[in-house]
Parts: C-alpha cells; structure tokens; sequence
C-alpha cells in the first residue's frame, strides 16, 4: 500500500512524527512522499534524506537541548536563537538539496512581506529547516531568495494540500499534534526551554507584563487549534492521525522514545481505515486507468 505524509507542527510534541513512520514502516505501508511544516518539516526532511525512524530517534535523543539556542550577529530579533540548532543540521544533513533526498519532500514557511505560503522544495534543505521551525518572534526569521520566512504553520498547520500536489494518485495520512478546539488541554506557559530558561520564565510570569504575555500565547494558540480544524475541515486528508500529546509544550525537554510510542499507538488506532482508503484510492486508481 501506497500513501503520502503531511507532517504537522508542535515543537516537541513532533517527536511523535517517529513514531508514526515507525509503525507504517512496520506495517508494510510505503511513504511515497512527505510534506512537512515546522517540527514536522524536520522530521520530514530527516526521512527523506534515507535516515529510518530508529536513526531519527536516536539523533533527537542524542541532543543537547541547551545548546541549540543562541544568537549569531545580524539575526533577525527573536527572544530565542538558533545557533545551536543550525551547527547541529548542518552536521547532520550537510550541503544536501532537495534533488539529494530519496523521496519527493515539500517543507512549507510563510513570508512576512507578502503573507503568503511558500512551499520549499529546491535548494539547501537545511535553510529550509530552519525557516519552516522559525516560531514568529521566538526565533529569528530565515531569508531564502530575499523572502523573511517563518514558520509555515501561520498559514498551513498540517500541509495536506502540499502533500497531495507531491503525490496525487496516493491517500493522505496527516498527522496532528494539536488539540481540537474545545477540548481542554494544559495551560500554555512561557515558551522557554527548561533547565537554565526555567527560572527566568517563572520570574517573568510573576510580572503583569509576563502575565499579559502568558494570555497572548494562549489566544494564538487557540487560533492555531482552530486553524488547523479549518483547514483539515477544507483540505480533507483521508486519513488522520493526532497523538496524544496535547499535555507537551513546545520547547519542553521530553523523553524522545516516550513521545515516539504515542505516535505509534495513534497510527495503530487508525491503520483498519487507512486500509479501507487505501483499497478504495487504488480501485479509483484502476477505474481512471480504464477510462
């Protein structure tokens, strides 16, 4: 069976991404192309560079998350840098383009200037890494062709229609990490790391300012929740799958395999009717080859 990936965004909530590749992988179950949008956009690259789900893991886990975060000169301003986070995928992907990958990939990020969509499929797959994960105002934005990109998830949280226009003929299996709106999920705090950050956002938080802040991230993130229902709502993927992972905040420190398990369970809980999608998506296949 054939299918197509849209990779949604979540910081470390994404860390269920492997988890779901996993078990299609395991299942026989062939990813004929990935799309990919923030932390989804990295994972997506990082599969279509030939890495498998288990030598994912095992960089992720591998990380010192206190050492991604750090400015370089003549950034763009955001609260948090990303010097640690680019000497770490350059490492790990190197000079490789989009025409190196293994499978068809399509990142996605949006441009501040026009506030449009922009889909990365040429050139240096690691600059767009890190446009597709640049969170507006946590770190810096990425210029790519003379375009300030961010993070594609302003526009398109899980990129379902990227992921069709890469393969038409297959079923899209898209992958959620946020909550629907009006279930209740943990109450969104500063979006710092932990461990040396932790401190400093619980001092912030006793301020109004940090205060006044705390209720700005928590109405965008409940206009991500409804964004991303709307355009699930619009772009109608055949099949979806949302780990449970509403309880992990974006720049948590987690336990990788933990969170890797969950995306695992999800994609088992919903494999007898990507089966039934994918039987009907080759039948149609067949009946359009015939006309």
């Amino acid at each position: 069976m054939n299918i197509t990936l849209a990779l949604g965004g979540g910081g470390a909530k994404g860390n269920a991404h492997i988890g779901v590749l996993r078990k299609l992988e395991q299942e026989g179950i062939h990813i004929r192309a990935v799309a990919g949008t923030s932390f989804g956009g990295m994972v997506a690259a990082l599969y279509a560079s030939g890495r498998s789900p288990d030598e994912i893991e095992a960089l992720f886990r591998g990380v010192d998350q206190s050492r991604l975060y750090g400015h370089v000169p003549n950034e763009g301003p955001s609260l948090l840098g990303l010097a640690g986070a680019t000497k770490w995928l350059y490492e790990v992907l190197g000079d490789t383009t989009f025409n190196d990958l293994r499978l068809p990939c399509a990142l996605t990020g949006t441009d501040l200037q026009s506030g449009k969509e922009v889909i990365l499929t040429e050139g240096s797959v690691v600059e767009a890494v890190l446009a597709t994960i640049a969170l507006p105002g946590i770190f810096p934005p990425r210029r790519i062709q003379g375009r300030e990109l961010v993070d594609g998830g302003v526009l398109n949280p899980v990129p379902v229609t990227v992921a069709r226009a890469l393969a038409p003929k297959w079923p899209v299996v898209a992958v959620v990490l946020t909550a629907p709106v009006g279930e209740s999920t943990r109450t969104i705090e500063m979006v710092l790391p932990g461990g040396f950050f932790a401190p400093i956002a619980r001092r912030i938080t006793r301020f109004r300012t940090g205060q006044a802040l705390e209720i700005f991230i928590h109405s965008m993130d409940i206009f991500n929740r409804k964004m991303t229902d709307l355009r699930l709502e619009a772009d109608a993927p055949e099949i979806i799958v949302r780990p449970d992972v509403h309880h992990i905040q974006l720049l948590d420190k987690v336990d990788v395999s933990a969170v890797a398990r969950l995306g695992e369970q999800a994609m088992a809980a919903v494999l007898s009717d990507l089966r039934q999608a994918g039987s009907w998506s080759a039948r149609l296949a067949r009946s359009i080859k015939n006309i």
